[in-house]
């Protein structure tokens, strides 16, 4: 008994030196700061809400329709606001005050999934109903972004900057993990009833955590240039500089071709791995766990050199990962083998976007963060919106696997041919330097 309550000590003891250390606080610091931490709680659920919404959704559109097609229009619905809003809501984020922006749109996610829990549960929802429900959590959702991301820099000192996007996009990433996997269980026995109320339960979170945010922070409109003008603010400094050009573009090509996955996992679940919608939530979760690791492990990178490195490397393997899944799910169909390359493909995929929106947030100045954020979603949002579309139409006659491995190869080539473009070439090398953060006088 003394030897087993002296070993627990010692593991305590152990736990407490680990948690202080200053390897914890380099992968931690921006959540030491109180608003930053009820931001990160917030966006986590949110974020948990929207996968478990896309995984729900899409399950229940395609037992609803037995079509991929289905599910490609339920998510591309989802995801087209990014386009139609958000240089609108780009805007916003940088006329109003962010963190009620921020809160007002979370109300309207909790409203519209109290309205879908309640269609479901009274058994009267049809497939156009879950459609035109996911454009409205997508535009919402499409509102969210930019105002959260332009208001994070506010939150922490400069210091913790890089520190606090990554951990952010974290939170993204690592909810693929969160949502799908509270959900699972619920898909597995009850059906999508209780994963909708559940989906409930996390924006009433992030709502809550919205309204006890402190910080006021808003963005600078020249009052006396027009709406379109100011508008277009963004769309010019994405447009005028060569490097940040080229980071917005190289994410389009990544999200288009590696990330537009989700109409494809159900036809692969129910085809090739034999495991319904269970196994569409379990690939989620494997993509989530993944994609957490990675945020996590590059939250801590603080060198430009090693940052610039490892955006082309997982550049590389965000290109290599989607084969992977389509060979263990096309040649196998072992589970255990598509989970572990959805692992893979969740690490890489989301440690480039973790670099990508690190970065961008270092190069741009506070006045247009909202509308830089904007035209940043509209390209990848659209390009995620319309390839998914298209992914689910191309997967009724073409099977999953063949798509997947297509757009991971194409990608890869992609980033091979970067190497010759100056731009993309100078942040492998040698990441950002200081003399290329752009102010607002360029």
């Amino acid at each position: 008994m003394t030897f087993g309550k002296t070993t627990a000590k010692l593991r305590l003891m152990w736990i407490s030196q680990l948690l202080s250390s200053d390897a914890v606080r380099r992968y931690t610091d921006a959540l030491s700061y109180r608003d930053y931490r009820t931001l990160w709680t917030a966006n986590l659920s949110a974020h948990a809400a929207s996968w478990a919404l896309i995984v729900a959704r899409g399950w229940l559109v395609f037992a609803m329709s037995d079509s991929s097609l289905w599910v490609g229009v339920v998510t591309f619905t989802a995801m087209i606001p990014r386009v139609l809003v958000t240089p609108f809501t780009g805007y916003l984020s940088d006329r109003f005050d962010r963190k009620k922006v921020l809160a007002s749109m979370f109300a309207i996610n909790l409203s519209h999934n109290i309205l879908l829990a309640a269609l479901i549960m009274t058994g009267t929802a049809e497939v156009w109903h879950i459609v035109l429900l996911s454009l409205v959590d997508g535009s919402a959702r499409a509102t969210q972004m930019p105002a959260g991301q332009a208001l994070i820099p506010n939150l922490v000192p400069k210091s913790a900057l890089l520190n606090a996007v990554a951990l952010n996009q974290a939170t993204q990433q690592g909810s693929r993990l969160i949502g799908p996997a509270a959900i699972a269980p619920l898909l597995a026995t009850s059906g999508p009833e209780g994963a909708f109320l559940l989906c409930t339960g996390f924006y009433a979170i992030s709502l809550i955590q919205a309204l006890r945010l402190q910080t006021k922070s808003t963005g600078e409109i020249d009052k006396n240039q027009s709406f379109s003008r100011n508008l277009l603010e963004g769309l010019l400094y994405v447009y005028r500089h060569p490097q940040l050009r080229a980071i917005v573009f190289m994410a389009l090509f990544h999200c288009g071709l590696t990330m537009s996955f989700e109409s494809l996992l159900p036809t692969l679940s129910r085809q090739h791995l034999n495991a319904e919608g269970a196994g569409f939530s379990y690939l989620m979760m494997a993509v989530g766990a993944g994609a957490l690791f990675s945020a996590l492990v590059l939250a801590g990178i603080r060198s430009e050199v090693s940052r610039g490195r490892a955006f082309f490397y997982v550049g590389i393997l965000s290109g290599v990962s989607p084969a992977l899944l389509a060979i263990a799910g096309a040649t196998s169909g072992s589970m255990t083998l598509a989970l572990a390359s959805a692992v893979i493909l969740g690490a890489s995929t989301a440690g480039f976007m973790t670099l990508t929106h690190t970065m961008i947030q270092q190069i741009i100045p506070d006045g247009v963060r909202g509308r830089v954020a904007g035209v940043y979603s509209v390209h990848i949002g659209g390009t995620m919106a319309i390839i998914n579309l298209v992914n689910g139409g191309v997967a009724d006659y073409i099977d999953a696997p063949t798509i997947l491995a297509f757009g991971g190869i194409v990608f890869l080539l992609i980033v091979i041919w970067s190497l010759k473009y100056p731009p993309t070439r100078e942040i492998y090398v040698g990441g950002l330097r200081q003399n290329q953060v752009i102010t607002a006088a360029d």
